[in-house]
């Protein structure tokens, strides 16, 4: 596996909430003294939260947390619950009466893996707020990986299972992390070797096969298959504007494809978010660069963690 984790981002912390039965969870991150961020989505299914306060000519400016779920659009309130123990800590946009913490939020699908009536919850987003650490390393079947899966083009029953992976990439005092939950459509690859590690996999005949060769034969629509999406975040130390935040988000999903194939389908809503932290002046062009390493190394770990 690859080295790092999104903690290695000095104030940087991570939460993880998970139910066994529902196979599903919810993994928070926490800046609490606010930082830029950014955002983009790829993927034409998305379910999000608060993407839009991203843009550059949008008022806000910080952000306070990001929550990946699962639970598909239930799992969006678990956001809530994140922004309720923030509250309580004083963390936030201050509006005079209180302060409003700003929390964005992604969702993937995962509601056929366990019991379906168990989602992440405002519960479940307000214990992995206070559970939140900058010691946090888990990967694998923790948080929002709990129920992640991958390769999915002939249904649940070929499917291989995936989990939450993140890697840390540094270059001299500059220190770009990522973090992801692996429940794509297509396949995964070690970007280094071309090899695939995951994806639609024959038990019968114990083998792995191939999504693209799959769609080809099929040669066809591939229908109403929504049990994916692969949703991360980037954190890193730089100083950058929202604008450049946007953009660290743009060349991150670089690392997406370079390890997933077919990657931002119709059936997909990938989202990256970013959030810098504004200690280190560096080269939007690198940031940019590394984003898009560590996060393809943070795919990876997130199938070898498993």
């Amino acid at each position: 596996m690859y080295q790092g984790y999104l903690t290695d981002v000095a104030g940087i912390k991570v939460g993880h909430g998970q139910s066994e039965e529902g196979m599903t969870g919810c993994t928070v991150i926490i800046c609490e003294k606010g930082a830029t961020g950014g955002v983009d989505v790829r993927g034409s299914a998305p379910g999000t939260r608060e993407t839009d306060l991203f843009k550059a000519d949008k008022m806000v400016d910080k952000v306070h947390g990001v929550v990946l779920a699962g639970g598909s659009a239930f799992g969006l309130e678990a956001a809530s619950g994140a922004m309720k123990y923030l509250e309580e800590k004083g963390i936030g946009f201050d509006v005079g009466v209180t302060k409003v913490p700003i929390v964005a939020s992604a969702v993937i699908f995962d509601l056929t893996m366990g019991n379906y009536k168990i989602r992440p919850d405002i519960k479940m987003g307000y214990e992995a707020a206070e559970a939140a650490s900058e010691k946090e390393n888990r990967q694998g079947m923790v948080g929002c990986g709990m129920g992640a899966t991958v390769g999915k083009i002939l249904g649940p029953q070929s499917a291989m299972k995936s989990g939450l992976g993140s890697a840390t990439v540094k270059v001299g005092k500059l220190v770009v992390s990522a973090m992801v939950a692996v429940n794509s459509f297509g396949d995964i690859y070690n970007f280094e070797t071309n090899e695939q590690i995951a994806g639609v996999y024959d038990y019968e005949n114990k083998k792995m096969l191939n999504t693209v060769d799959i769609m080809k034969e099929m040669n066809r629509e591939i229908g109403f298959n929504v049990q994916n999406t692969t949703i991360g975040i980037i954190a890193t130390n730089a100083i950058l504007t929202k604008g450049e935040a946007n953009k660290i988000s743009q060349m991150a999903h670089n690392g997406f494809a370079r390890t997933i194939n077919p990657i931002h389908t119709m059936v997909d809503g990938d989202t990256i978010f970013t959030m810098a932290t504004g200690e280190i002046k560096a080269d939007v062009s690198l940031i940019g660069t590394l984003a898009a390493e560590s996060m393809a190394k943070a795919v990876v770990n997130g199938i070898l963690s498993i």
